[in-house]
């Protein structure tokens, strides 16, 4: 209809591109497996995962700039810490977790969408105060930095496309 919107689906970007988000992928996931091992400490969370398909697949989106990553991340995991230790393990300590860390990331504008797994993941895993800086602080930094370096390799990517 004229004047109607029409959504598109992301288009294929070059090869290069993809050789650049796999790369990424690849050394930011196994930078952050290497120190869990190396160190015998958690610093693998499940929702670093997603983490990495924003960073480093589509790194120009505003969900993908440090800011977000970081302070999603941390913002979520304190919410979550600070759910169950005031809670506990329950069905909706988990839910509770999670839609204060939406809100949260919402009102500091650092919205990040792995960081709802994030706030889950410390009411599910009972975890401590820790999990705030080791693994999520930490892991989160590490991903941005070596997006920092990766994206850059290519002459399509600029990231970040800003800081605060």
């Amino acid at each position: 209809m004229k004047g109607e919107r029409r959504e598109v689906p992301l288009a294929s970007p070059p090869a290069l591109d993809v050789f650049i988000s796999w790369l990424g992928a690849f050394a930011g996931i196994g930078a952050v497996a290497v120190l869990a091992l190396v160190y015998k400490m958690p610093m693998i969370v499940p929702s670093f995962g997603a983490s990495a398909v924003l960073i480093y697949g589509v790194p120009e989106v505003p969900l993908a700039q440090p800011r977000n990553v970081i302070g999603g991340h941390i913002i979520s995991a304190a919410t979550g810490v600070t759910v169950y230790a005031l809670c506990g393990l329950t069905w909706w300590s988990a839910a509770l977790a999670t839609a204060l860390a939406i809100a949260l990331m919402l009102v500091t504008r650092t919205a990040h969408p792995p960081g709802g797994a994030t706030a889950l993941g410390a009411v599910l895993g009972k975890v401590s105060v820790q999990y705030i800086l080791t693994p999520v602080a930490l892991g989160a930094v590490i991903l941005v930095l070596i997006g920092l370096l990766i994206n850059n390799l290519s002459p399509h990517r600029r990231y970040p496309r800003y800081w605060l």
